[in-house]
This record gives structure tokens, C-alpha cells and sequence, in this order.
């Protein structure tokens, strides 16, 4: 589609509408009508156009000379946060993640003794374990499991470890109660948690945890791959990074 047929199907003014909504949203002490036609590379009548139509319509408020955001567009994206969920906003993120590397990226919320998957992006590899949204998996020798109790209170942490069924599940599997506190301990101090093949044979994971605005552990992402694919020294150096990266870009959307 060539540049005038775009033109055709856009709204000039509503473009340079919304670049005056952005322009005062960095300015949250407000700005006068001169500043804002310098800003925003527009003749002081058409910037004061603008501005008096934000307020017209309750977007903007004004005070003297000063014209500022008003919380009304708060309240827009709040609706908007409201009927979307995490996981959909999440989904275009996790999808570059499995892209990049090739590789499963999942996401989980800790349910009693369980993860409960909630999003899950399959990789190009096959793994021998079946999994998708709504697969429950014990917490306490998965990547996701890790990094979610590592986010539980002292005293939620010891009831876990007093009550869970712990079973070994490969010869790898960590069942000794003091030996599983230490591992969910280095996951909270790292900040990541990688699991080798205690789940199963052949089977390793790395996951971070997704914190909210309190900084409460809400969920974890992983990827997930083959032993022969990855090492683990590889899956920190490799993998790590772009988990971290997407973690940063999912927990922005508790920012608002």
C-alpha cells in the first residue's frame, strides 16, 4: 500500500490529538498553551484547538494558563486493562521468546501442591511431556514451582515443605525437604530457577518469576527444552536473557 493510500485511511488530526495527550502525559505538573504549541510543533491556535477539546471532553482539566491530564484517561485504560487479561497481553511476548530460541515458553500460577499452566507457547521441538493450558505439574521439582514458592512468606514456605507430597520422579528429583529449601532459597536470592531433569529424564527448564506493583511473586515463565539442546551452564547464558527481557515487558503491564 503506497504512502497516499495510507493517508487516505488515517485521521491527521486525531494523530496529532493523541501526540497531545502524550506530550502532557510527561508533564504531569501541566503546561501552558505556548509550551505545548513549541512541543508539539503546532501554531499556538491549533494547539489551543487541542487542548480545549481534551478539556471539552474531559480528558484534560485547566487551571488559569496551565492545562493538565485528567485521571478520566486512567480510567480508559483501567477498562481496558479490566476486560483484557495478563495473559493475552502476555501471549505476543511469550511468542517472540519460543521464536528467538525455538523453544517452549509457558507460564504458570502456583495452585496448592501444583502449577496450573496458564499460557503456554509450544516450541518447534517435540518434548515428550504433554502440555497446555490448564496442565497441572507439582511445584516442587518445576522451574515455575521454584520460582513461585520462592515468592511465598517464611511461614507459607515451611507449611508447603511440612504438608506437600514429595516423590521422586527421576534419579534427579531433590526429596529431602532441607535440601528442596535450599534450592527454593538460591531460586529467590538468583532470581531465576532452572531444573534438570527432575521432572523428568531428558526434560530441563529455566524460569523467572512475574511480580506485580507490591512486588508479590503473581506467576512465573519458563522455557523449556531438551538436555541435548541446552546445557545448563547454556540455559543461563543463552536462554536467561530473553526470559529476563519478557519478564521486564509482561510486569510493565501492572504499571498503570
Amino acid at each position: 500500500m503506497d504512502k497516499e493510500a495510507v493517508s487516505r485511511d488515517q485521521v491527521g488530526s486525531l494523530g496529532r490529538g493523541l501526540a497531545v495527550m502524550e506530550i502532557l502525559a510527561r508533564h504531569p505538573a501541566g503546561m501552558t498553551l505556548t509550551e505545548m504549541a513549541e512541543e508539539a510543533g503546532l501554531t499556538r491556535a491549533g494547539a489551543r484547538r487541542f487542548l480545549l477539546t481534551l478539556v471539552a471532553t474531559g480528558y484534560a482539566t485547566q487551571s488559569g494558563r496551565v492545562f493538565s491530564l485528567s485521571p478520566r484517561l486512567l480510567t480508559v485504560a483501567r477498562t481496558w486493562l479490566g476486560g483484557a487479561s495478563l495473559w493475552s497481553f502476555a501471549a505476543p511476548i511469550m511468542r517472540a521468546v519460543a521464536a528467538q530460541l525455538n523453544e517452549a515458553c509457558s507460564a504458570a500460577i502456583l495452585s496448592g501442591e501444583d502449577v496450573v499452566y496458564v499460557a503456554r507457547i509450544p516450541g518447534r521441538r517435540i518434548l515428550s511431556v504433554s502440555l497446555d493450558v490448564g496442565t497441572r505439574l507439582p511445584a516442587y521439582c518445576t522451574s515455575m514451582g521454584r520460582m513461585l514458592l520462592a515468592g511465598l512468606t517464611p511461614e507459607e514456605l515451611d507449611a508447603f515443605l511440612s504438608h506437600a507430597t514429595i516423590e521422586r520422579r527421576t534419579p534427579k528429583t531433590i526429596v529431602e525437604r532441607p535440601l528442596l529449601a535450599k534450592a527454593i532459597g538460591k531460586a529467590g536470592t538468583d532470581g531465576f530457577a532452572i531444573v534438570d531433569e527432575e521432572l523428568e529424564l531428558g526434560l530441563r527448564s529455566i524460569a523467572v518469576p512475574i511480580r506485580d506493583r507490591s512486588g508479590r511473586t503473581v506467576s512465573a515463565i519458563n522455557v523449556s527444552t531438551q538436555s541435548a539442546r541446552f546445557s545448563v551452564a547454556e540455559m543461563e547464558r543463552e536462554i536467561l536473557p530473553a526470559l529476563l527481557d519478557a519478564r521486564q515487558r509482561i510486569e510493565d503491564f501492572f504499571v498503570v
